[in-house]
């Protein structure tokens, strides 16, 4: 027979079932004796089909373990049994030929997987949000919540740190961006990724956090491992959710703390989401150059309101929020994702005080798609930080104008 034999779903569900309720794992002896108690008499072959076929569906990811595998996926979508959906960096498509037997099986992965971060999922808590082991961040949602049935949604962390090179190969960086950011790196400036979901500030900040000098430390502060810069001394601080009973977690916040008595020599928060941005501040107006986090922000003009968000949230007033965010001078690198699924480095702004104390981020530079450097009215305070080597000489656009 050539190719995979074929398998009997209904013995198949009767294997699940019996090796379900033994407690076993699907080992090829194990499952020889569950497929001769009912009443399947086959070959090696077949034996190991099934083996295959069970073991991902009771200890794996079943359909998913090929997008699993394939290190070009980020997001895997599954909306039912046969509505599976995967973004490898083009935006989102569906997933030809992977599909689930059933609701149920798509349930039960739900149900695994978020035991395996060690969280509960039943009908009395329909959903789950939580890091699993391997660091791809799972949620889940089950009926009554999603009446037409279970629902999950997985992030993958990025297993590969991309140079600057290769962003610029890839078209996500033009190469006068890229020398601005490696100059952002060289001079210790504090900086700020901001972009939408999705638009590669993970990747960037890993990127940029490989061209610090080998003689600094990088102490990383992380609701789970996804940055992976390429360097030597790096130390990982890491969020622990609450358990069960709603006891133990671990934030953000006491972390950064944490990280100040480590002496580091960059501080870098992967993602500033709650109440850590009060700590982190600090630290940026304490002597801590060249410390550097991802934000979400959908343009870089709305930046100072987000980081005022979540400082309100923290505590702290409107004005000590932004009298703080003004001290810190952080640069602000924003992404975008065009329509096609590029994601890209869209332009650089700077923070500037108004009359009124409050702060606005101002255009410095910005790489429209086409290509090309466009100079804005912040370009001087840029080039007090940074200096303007990256500038290609042959840009004659001038200062001031706006896009």
């Amino acid at each position: 027979m050539n190719g995979e034999p074929r398998v009997d779903p209904e013995l198949v569900d009767a294997v699940r079932a019996r090796l379900a309720g033994d407690g076993a794992d699907p080992t090829p002896a194990r499952v020889a004796a569950a497929l001769r108690a009912e009443g399947g008499v086959l070959g090696d072959a077949e034996v190991l089909a099934y083996v295959r076929l069970l073991r991902a569906d009771l200890a794996g990811a079943g359909p998913l373990d090929p997008l699993l595998a394939d290190p070009g996926v980020t997001d895997i979508l599954v909306n039912g049994p046969a509505d599976v959906w995967v973004d490898d960096g083009d935006g989102l498509r569906p997933a030809p030929g992977v599909r689930f037997p059933d609701h149920d099986a798509v349930r039960r992965l739900a149900q695994r997987l978020a035991a395996q971060a060690g969280r509960r999922l039943d009908s009395a808590a329909p959903w789950v949000d939580a890091r699993l082991p391997s660091g791809a961040r799972l949620h889940a949602v089950l009926p009554p919540v999603a009446p037409e049935g279970a629902c999950l949604s997985l992030r993958l962390p990025r297993r590969t740190v991309f140079s600057l090179a290769e962003l610029v190969a890839s078209g996500s960086l033009p190469e006068p961006g890229a020398r601005l950011l490696a100059a952002v790196v060289a001079a210790r400036a504090a900086f700020l990724v901001c972009g939408g979901t999705g638009t590669g500030k993970t990747t960037l900040l890993s990127a940029l956090l490989s061209l610090v000098a080998h003689r600094e430390r990088i102490v990383l502060v992380e609701d789970s491992a996804e940055l992976a810069p390429a360097h030597p001394h790096v130390v990982r601080l890491q969020a622990r959710p609450p358990n069960i009973e709603g006891s133990g977690g671990i934030g953000l916040h006491q972390l950064v703390r944490q990280a100040l008595r480590m002496r580091p020599d960059r501080l870098v928060v992967g993602e500033i989401r709650g109440t850590e941005v009060v700590d982190l501040l600090i630290a940026l107006n304490t002597g801590h150059d060249g410390g550097a986090c991802t934000v979400h922000a959908n343009t870089a003009a709305d930046l100072p309101a987000r980081i005022e968000a979540l400082g309100g949230a923290a505590g702290l007033g409107r004005e000590a929020v932004h009298s703080q965010l003004a001290a810190t001078r952080v640069l602000v690198v924003h992404l975008v994702r065009d329509r096609g699924g590029v994601r890209r480095v869209a332009e650089v702004r700077v923070l500037r005080r108004t009359r009124d104390g409050l702060v606005r981020a101002v255009p410095a530079v910005s790489f429209p798609s086409g290509g090309g450097v466009v100079r804005h009215e912040g370009l001087p305070d840029l080039a007090a930080r940074v200096g303007t080597r990256w500038l290609p000489q042959q840009d004659a656009s001038s200062p001031g104008r706006s896009g």
